[in-house]
């Protein structure tokens, strides 16, 4: 790796081809060059590191190319090159934060009525536009009404905000997005690779993810990294240097909360707080963890499957219920506002934890609320959420109903059932509760799983399956799955429907309840619906 030069200066794209997540801007840009339908004004918005002045320089380049404008220019001509060197006698750039006063602007723009020196066009790149002073402003604006042929103007903010609107109205407004994370990664691994450095992963998605969308910063950090490193980037020197919680920390903390083990939670919290390991951050990062569980519980196809955590993401997904995530949610993002109060970050982070244990479902059945304690319920769902017993009156079935089923009773409807009682966990569970039966006997079980969930067929997952199969008929079963179209008989699609069901039956019982009749009737009150919950008996999933 070049010594002498930052990696931010040394691999600064040179051409529209080579920016990196701004393509709705290049597209604009491009267009109007090769048309030549060019204004006498830009205005580049966007936060810091985006590629603001990036963008203006080689939007230079493709006006004053020797081989005309153009959306590829040369970069070899002396024009492109002088511009690429920052010696080019007609580009201009100010930067307004230390140039504010109108004296200057006004001499900057009187230079402006002189023709170029040589090239086709007078270019001033105005960096953080909105430092200008109201005067040098109103000075602008006169050279902005009434501009020469020869000049253009390219204006950068990080607070278009501030601009008058005088001046907003005559530039084209172009604003540049921050970064993906994901596009920031494979920009830095193309880097190290023509650098001939190695790194993994993980590591440079830590430094994308750190760089919030910025690439001069993740460029910038990529330096301290290799530094840090000694020349290598690996993810443990990474973590280190950027203070970044390890998130099988996290996972750890959330699968511990699944089981209620309060006892794991605070040895795992104990165990970050030896290692002096950022609390804000990790309860941060724990938001982050859930608000991916929450999008792939809502919009599955919006977590992409190359994530190294999407694993992690799909398993959390089926062991919470959405409601309990959300309100996690909620908790990490108080929690983080709140740890300034604290007494330590410790006590603040264990704090929000036990919080989450605090607030997770009972799973009570209705035989365990008192008659008097369910009327209660029932007089206040009107005005908040609340439960309705749900009496059932035929048989559920129990382990002991699938033990021994005979050949001729073992029917691909007896599945559904059959999945309840296997105790699955986890991607395994996934995968049994998306299956439907295609073929069910006394001693082999053929499963079709849809081409939707094709990417939960993993040998282990299936052989998860095969041993709680197996232990629970107490014999050897032959298992299979294949690909294929269902009729949706799975599992999860008939507890679906199971669900609408008692909904609908839950909200006609509390429309005829007695109570709530006179309660409407006497305060002309409405009943919310989406607050009335049916209450899970024992022995029910959720």
């Amino acid at each position: 790796m070049s010594q002498s030069q930052v990696l931010a200066r040394k691999w600064r794209p040179r051409t529209f081809s080579e920016l990196t997540g701004q393509e709705h801007v290049v597209r604009a840009l491009s267009n109007a060059l090769i048309q030549n339908r060019l204004h006498h004004a830009y205005l580049f918005t966007g936060t810091r590191g985006v590629g603001k002045t990036t963008v203006a320089r080689i939007f230079a380049k493709a006006l004053n190319c020797e081989k005309g404008v153009t959306d590829t220019p040369c970069g070899s001509c002396a024009a492109c090159m002088e511009i690429d060197r920052g010696h080019f006698a007609d580009l201009i750039e100010l930067d307004a934060a230390s140039n504010t006063q109108v004296d200057h602007m006004r001499d900057l723009l009187e230079n402006a009525l002189y023709a170029p020196t040589s090239a086709r066009f007078k270019i001033y790149i105005i960096d953080e536009v909105h430092m200008l002073s109201k005067s040098a402003f109103n000075a602008m604006l006169k050279t902005l009404e009434e501009p020469p042929e020869h000049v253009k103007f390219v204006l950068a903010t990080t607070d278009p905000q501030k601009i008058p609107i005088t001046v907003l109205s005559r530039c084209l407004q172009f604003n540049l997005k921050q970064i993906p994370p994901v596009l920031i990664a494979d920009y830095l691994r193309d880097i190290l690779t023509k650098e001939h450095i190695p790194a993994d992963d993980k590591s440079l998605a830590l430094i994308a993810r750190a760089a919030q969308g910025s690439m001069r910063d993740a460029l910038s950090i990529l330096d301290q990294a290799i530094a840090f490193g000694e020349g290598k980037i690996i993810e443990s020197t990474v973590r280190e240097m950027l203070g970044v919680i390890d998130q099988s920390h996290l996972y750890a903390i959330l699968d511990a909360l699944a089981e209620k083990n309060g006892k794991q939670i605070l040895a795992i919290a104990t165990e970050m707080d030896a290692r002096c390991l950022s609390f804000e951050t990790a309860l941060q990062d724990l938001a982050a963890i859930l608000h991916s569980v929450a999008l792939f519980q809502t919009i599955p196809e919006a977590i992409n499957e190359d994530l190294p955590e999407y694993q992690n993401i799909v398993s959390l997904a089926e062991t919470f219920a959405p409601e309990d995530i959300q309100l996690f949610y909620q908790i990490a993002l108080h929690g983080r506002q709140d740890l300034p109060l604290a007494p330590d970050e410790y006590a603040g982070f264990t704090m929000s934890l036990i919080r989450m244990l605090a607030f997770m479902p009972d799973d009570l059945s209705s035989e365990d609320i008192a008659p008097e304690k369910q009327t209660e319920n029932i007089k206040q769902i009107i005005h908040q959420p609340g439960s309705l017993p749900n009496s059932k009156t035929e048989h559920s079935p129990t382990p002991s109903d699938f033990k021994n089923i005979p050949g001729t009773a073992a029917t691909p409807q007896n599945w559904p059932e059959l999945v309840k009682h296997l105790k699955l966990k986890g991607m395994a569970k996934m995968l049994a509760h998306h299956s439907e039966a295609k073929q069910m006997t006394a001693d082999t079980i053929e499963l079709l799983i849809p081409e939707i969930h094709k990417h939960l067929l993993d040998k282990k997952y299936q052989s998860t399956i095969k041993s709680a199969l197996d232990a629970h008929f107490g014999r050897p079963v032959k298992l299979s799955f294949t690909i294929g179209s269902i009729t949706g008989m799975t599992p999860v699609a008939i507890q679906q429907q199971e669900n609408e069901q008692k909904q609908a039956q839950a909200i006609a019982a509390i429309e005829k309840d007695p109570v709530v009749q006179d309660l409407v009737d006497s305060f002309d009150a409405k009943i919310i619906e989406s607050s009335i919950k049916p209450i899970q008996t024992q022995g029910e999933q959720t």
